[in-house]
């Protein structure tokens, strides 16, 4: 009864093991979830995972302006009157970010993990709205001040609501 008791042990764990294993293998085949960044107005939130880049890679210039024409993206209404809150994963800020309206920077870039901007700017013609929608974009930087190279980017279209 021993030797059979041993066997079955013996069955178990090189079972187990086999288990592991492929529970590890299915693990390092899924892709890591780039950062998040959030748009926050009155009570009701937007998140997203970098529409670009986002995994600290220095996108090229082609690969921002077709990120820029993307049209699958995540809409949020907007009051003039209200304040739009930005915020974006540590990970993001540590690299320095800034918010583009319509493609222009909007922003100086920062480190800080949260911004807020009044809704009325989205709308303004004076900043480069047009109607009464407009594409908001988190830009994250390289980590140096004032630098060119993107390495991520979160789009969201802002709905004006009256």
């Amino acid at each position: 009864m021993t030797t059979l008791q041993s066997a079955v042990r013996r069955r178990r764990a090189v079972a187990a093991a086999g288990a592991v294993s492929a529970g590890l293998l299915v693990l390092s085949a899924c892709d890591k979830p780039t950062p998040m960044s959030t748009i926050t107005v009155g009570t009701s939130s937007v998140s997203a995972e970098a529409t670009c880049g986002g995994e600290g890679d220095a996108l090229k210039p082609a690969e921002l302006t077709a990120c820029l024409k993307d049209e699958d993206i995540k809409t949020i209404s907007v009051d003039p009157d209200e304040t739009v809150r930005f915020g974006v994963d540590p990970d993001v800020a540590k690299e320095r970010w800034t918010i583009l309206m319509n493609g222009q920077p909007l922003t100086e870039d920062s480190s800080k993990t949260y911004r807020t901007i009044p809704g009325s700017v989205f709308f303004n013609a004076q900043y480069g709205a047009q109607g009464d929608s407009t594409l908001v974009s988190i830009k994250a930087g390289d980590g140096k001040k004032d630098s060119q190279t993107v390495t991520g980017l979160w789009s969201f279209k802002l709905k004006k609501d009256d």
